[in-house]
């Protein structure tokens, strides 16, 4: 341990403690840029600097210890100055219209000029201008970042995707892709962690509002939304609710307040893909021994289906051919719903609202779209940009009044929900696996073994007398950790489920951002909290998945499901 003050403060600290934490531990606040604990501790913004007595300079907080007997001070004259001249450095190179920026009253940097009273620049602007392919799920404008070199290092140490670097030298030292290469070919997953690591609007989603809402003050068209189970869980934060207080009702109230026609649930369609997958899983270990292609992998997760696509080409076989739930609910809303309501399917404009960047890609995926009528989800919209089209609705929550979700494609279960959690894809099929081997429910929280926040986890399940191994892993770096165990045969599994963001779709690209804050166990609570007070528990049980497949669907596997909720992935195109 050592000892050091802090403003007069006395602190007592172990050894190795960087002044930053150690300030924070004794509740003292020192402003950061481009700081992530353990991902990013470079120093490269200059604006937690402090003062050392006995010192000629200022230090960098982020990456310098405390020492036995250190007097540190974090907000001197000196301190203010530099870190004020600090920050004008950076406006001076950053496109400051904040007002029309996606990040507006969310921003790091708009909250540090506002607290260091910056109203004008000493500094003539001097605004980098690099060329984007807009229509990619994910925008950087070059203009608005600040080279605090976040985006890299999420992208290396936690994906392991290495999308992004620094080029050039110098004054013209930037970020781009690494290389330089066209976003398209960089192998880039979208999976969105760079945006929420951002401290600015330099990285965002593609803004597909406007599109939606186009086509809600079309009156030939019968606008649908179908919303994920990790949106639940996250929406409210933007408006300074609790979870307890943004409920399911409010979301739908909301949500059906912006002028969609029809909310619907993606938990049905996620039941719906429990039907598929798990009999799928099902089929081929009783296929073992006639060749079938083990490890099966789940394929909801598009990241992920990307990752594998261009870091493991060879396995892309192995992954489910089931569709994705937002796909699922997109071939039934423009082929059984479009029966339901009497309407030609190409009057159907289906919108989906997910946690996910990568889900902007699948959509426009050309082999997932199988109803005939063009798309069938015409635009994935982020969590985000759901938050925004409440905000421009002038939703009131404190007086909107709790709705339901529409029918006949609104009912879901628990098993549905926990989709969204790391696990949750694992533990909602095997639920529904051992019915369909048996006949018989498990306990609904026989395979809570899969759940938690670890990066890999693995079990053994035993499935009517047969042992499944099982691995969850969640997080590209992970994920790559994994497979290369698979593709060097240290491990030998049946079924695995990979999620692209760490801690599942809860902490996915599209959800809302909190600097500094990873929410995802805390959001992934809320849906195991939602499953365990469901009435309905599993995907089987589910009357309107019952009735589609009595009325429309036949049975699990059959023709026509195969034909609207089965895709080939080797066949998708980057």
């Amino acid at each position: 341990m050592v000892n050091a003050t802090i403003n007069g403060k006395a602190v007592c600290v172990e050894k190795g403690t960087t002044i930053l934490k150690a300030a924070t531990m004794a509740g003292i606040k020192i402003p950061t840029l481009c700081f992530l604990e353990e991902i990013n501790e470079i120093g490269a913004c200059r604006v937690c600097m402090v003062e050392i007595e006995g010192k000629d300079h200022l230090v960098a907080a982020c990456n310098n210890v405390v020492e036995e007997g250190m007097v540190i001070y974090t907000n001197t004259t000196k301190v203010f100055a530099a870190r004020r001249a600090n920050v004008e450095f950076i406006l001076s190179q950053h496109d400051y219209h904040c007002a029309t920026c996606v990040r507006n009253q969310n921003c790091s940097l708009q909250d540090l000029a506002s607290e260091l009273n910056i109203i004008e620049l000493p500094y003539e602007q001097e605004i980098e201008r690099q060329p984007w392919d807009h229509s990619f799920p994910i925008i950087r404008d070059s203009g608005k970042c600040i080279k605090c070199m976040r985006c890299i290092q999420v992208c290396d140490k936690i994906q392991d995707m290495n999308v992004w670097d620094v080029v050039n030298t110098g004054k013209r030292t930037s970020v781009n892709t690494k290389e330089n290469v066209p976003i398209r070919d960089a192998d880039c997953a979208a999976c969105g962690q760079c945006i929420t690591h951002c401290p600015t609007g330099a990285l965002r989603e593609r803004n597909d509002t406007i599109q939606v809402m186009r086509a809600i003050r079309d009156p030939k068209k019968v606008v649908i939304v179908q919303i994920a189970p990790a949106v639940r869980a996250a929406w409210g934060e933007s408006f300074g609710l609790s979870r307890d207080e943004a409920t399911v009702g409010k979301m739908v109230a909301a949500t059906r307040q912006i002028g969609f026609d029809y909310v619907f649930d993606t938990d049905f369609s996620a039941d719906l893909t429990i039907m598929e997958e798990g009999n799928e899983l099902f089929d081929r270990l009783s296929k073992r021994d006639a060749g079938a292609k083990f490890p099966m992998f789940t394929s909801c997760c598009p990241g992920w289906v990307r990752f594998m696509k261009s870091q493991y080409p060879e396995y892309t076989d192995h992954l489910s051919t089931a569709k994705s739930p937002q796909q699922m609910f997109g071939a039934v809303a423009k082929s059984y719903y479009a029966q339901v309501l009497d309407i030609d399917p190409a009057d159907i404009f289906c919108v989906s609202v997910m946690p996910c960047t990568a889900k902007k890609y699948e959509c426009d995926v050309p082999q997932v779209n199988d109803a005939g009528a063009g798309k069938d989800v015409d635009v994935a919209l982020t969590t985000r940009e759901l938050i925004r089209m409440m905000k421009s609705a002038q939703v009131n929550l404190e007086t909107l009044e709790e709705q339901e979700f529409d029918q006949p494609i609104g009912l879901g279960t628990g098993a549905g929900v926990i989709f969204g959690a790391t696990g949750g894809v694992m533990e909602a099929a095997l639920r529904s696996a051992v019915y369909f081997a048996t006949g018989k429910n498990p306990g609904a929280d026989d395979f809570a073994i899969v759940r938690g926040s670890d990066g890999i986890r693995e079990a053994t399940v035993d499935i009517a007398g047969t042992k499944v191994k099982a691995a969850v892993a969640s997080g590209l770096g992970n994920a790559r950790k994994l497979m290369e165990q698979v593709r060097n045969g240290e491990v030998d599994y049946d079924f695995i489920e990979i999620m692209a963001c760490p801690g599942g779709c809860a902490g996915g690209g599209g959800q809302p951002i909190h600097d500094g804050e990873e929410l995802a166990c805390e959001r992934g609570q809320k849906l195991y909290d939602i499953d365990k007070n469901s009435q309905l528990r599993f995907s089987h049980e589910n009357p309107a998945i019952v009735d589609i497949y009595d009325k429309f669907l036949e049975k699990p596997l059959s023709h026509k499901a195969h034909q609207l909720l089965h895709t080939r992935q080797a066949d998708w195109e980057l």
